[in-house]
């Protein structure tokens, strides 16, 4: 007699085309079979989430598999490893999540399903939520909060759940906060909040992006949370995303950051390397070279911020061989990420020192001499050349064409402050931690 380990792992290849990809890498690929005794037979997954979506979804399928392999009448019991077991509940119905004729008119992003979701350990409880609440919504995790730094795919699963909600023929809202943020200004001037806010209460699911952007807009920022609780009331489902988590964000009302955290808080990490593989992979269609896979290598090496700028980087690639004729290489690829991810560098790091500083990024590079300007191009002279290891020469170029004298000056002029100036350490390690925060962009 095979044992259930055995008998599973043949479950398995005959599970992993009858269900899509993304639910056969989410829910199936991380279980094993346990037992099999008086006709039970049991499967042991990773958490209580996992069991009770397959036992609500997956069940029937699983159990004919069984039967067809065993040739006996099998009953399926789903397992956290060292918990309790999870039985059964009746199968909802299955949406393959694609795109719609209404969710098009809804203005959600074709490209942005669940289907398209490459799922791996550092999204896959925000993946498996952000289904459950499209398929059930306000039933489990109301609301969802889901963060994490830019680019890491919190819009395309709020778009996901748009399109599932309304292939189930539900009513969806997406906003982002900066779209609300201007309507909210708008109705005030207009007088017509009230008609601003009832536009939202027939929605099932109301879809909301980059929360933190309304942190310094008290006004705007009471309005949201006037319309959180009357959604929340009506029993409507709320999806929320953010760069950091509830907690973390200090200007919050305790109440409004009571609210957010009343339901589930997930986030999503960065991609490790075999995602960001994957991630290539399943958009590499418009690359026609013989070294494919030493090039995907190669991006996801060294593009590993996050998914939209690894996203960005192969169109770039691929634009960039399209229009110079060449052949796409590793030694090509090479070249173009170095180039670019050097002119992206120096951007970043002009915009967050002129920030700072409170001035313009050109100010650093004109002739304006100012106190403030001047120490604040010296400040960028010191982390050009720390940070990024640019010459002196590179960087008299970059600012404006400055002799290597000037340039050496404004260097040694911070570097010699550091010693003794504790306050400009601190804004040296300030600029330092916004530069790595939004790397990336």
């Amino acid at each position: 007699m095979e044992s259930p380990k055995d008998i599973w792992q043949k479950a398995l290849s005959k599970l992993q085309i009858q269900v899509s990809k993304a639910n056969y890498t989410t829910w199936l690929s991380d279980s094993q079979g346990l037992s099999w005794e008086d006709n039970a037979f049991v499967v042991g997954v990773a958490n209580v989430f996992v069991a009770e979506w397959l036992s609500k979804r997956l069940y029937p399928l699983i159990r004919k598999t069984l039967v067809d392999i065993t040739g006996k009448d099998v009953d399926v019991r789903f397992e956290v490893r060292g918990c309790q077991q999870v039985s059964p509940t009746p199968a909802l119905s299955q949406t393959d999540g694609g795109t719609s004729t209404r969710a098009r008119q809804y203005r959600f992003n074709p490209r942005y399903t669940f289907d398209s979701f490459v799922v791996s350990d550092c999204n896959r409880l925000a993946y498996a939520a952000a289904i459950e609440v499209a398929e059930n919504p306000a039933s489990s995790y109301n609301p969802l909060f889901i963060h994490s730094s830019t680019g890491q795919g919190k819009t395309h699963l709020l778009h996901a759940i748009g399109h599932l909600t309304i292939n189930n023929g539900r009513e969806a809202v997406y906003m982002t906060a900066e779209q609300f943020a201007n309507e909210f200004v708008s109705a005030v001037r207009e007088n017509q909040v009230d008609k601003f806010r009832s536009k939202l209460r027939n929605s099932h699911v109301f879809l909301f992006d980059d929360i933190h952007f309304l942190l310094d807009k008290k006004q705007t920022l009471q309005c949201f949370f006037q319309t959180f609780n009357e959604l929340y009331s009506n029993n409507r489902q709320i999806v929320i995303t953010a760069d950091c988590a509830p907690k973390d964000m200090q200007s919050l009302s305790s109440k409004l950051r009571s609210r957010l955290e009343g339901g589930l808080v997930v986030d999503i990490q960065p991609p490790d390397f075999e995602t960001r593989l994957n991630i290539l992979r399943a958009k590499a269609a418009p690359i026609n070279s013989r070294e494919l896979d030493e090039v995907l290598n190669l991006i996801a090496t060294r593009m590993c911020d996050n998914v939209r700028q690894l996203e960005g980087a192969l169109v770039y690639v691929t634009a960039q061989a399209k229009l110079s004729g060449a052949r796409i290489t590793a030694e090509t690829v090479n070249k173009l990420l170095t180039t670019t991810s050097g002119k992206q560098d120096l951007r970043l790091l002009l915009q967050t020192v002129a920030d700072h500083f409170g001035i313009a990024p050109e100010d650093l590079n004109n002739r304006k001499r100012d106190r403030n300007s001047a120490w604040a191009r010296h400040v960028a002279i010191y982390l050009l050349r720390q940070e990024y290891n640019y010459s002196l020469t590179e960087i008299g170029r970059q600012l404006g064409g400055r002799s290597h004298a000037t340039i050496l000056h404004g260097y040694e002029r911070v570097a010699s402050a550091l010693s003794t100036n504790a306050n400009l350490r601190s804004q040296i390690a300030r600029i330092k931690e916004k530069l790595n925060g939004h790397k990336g962009h």
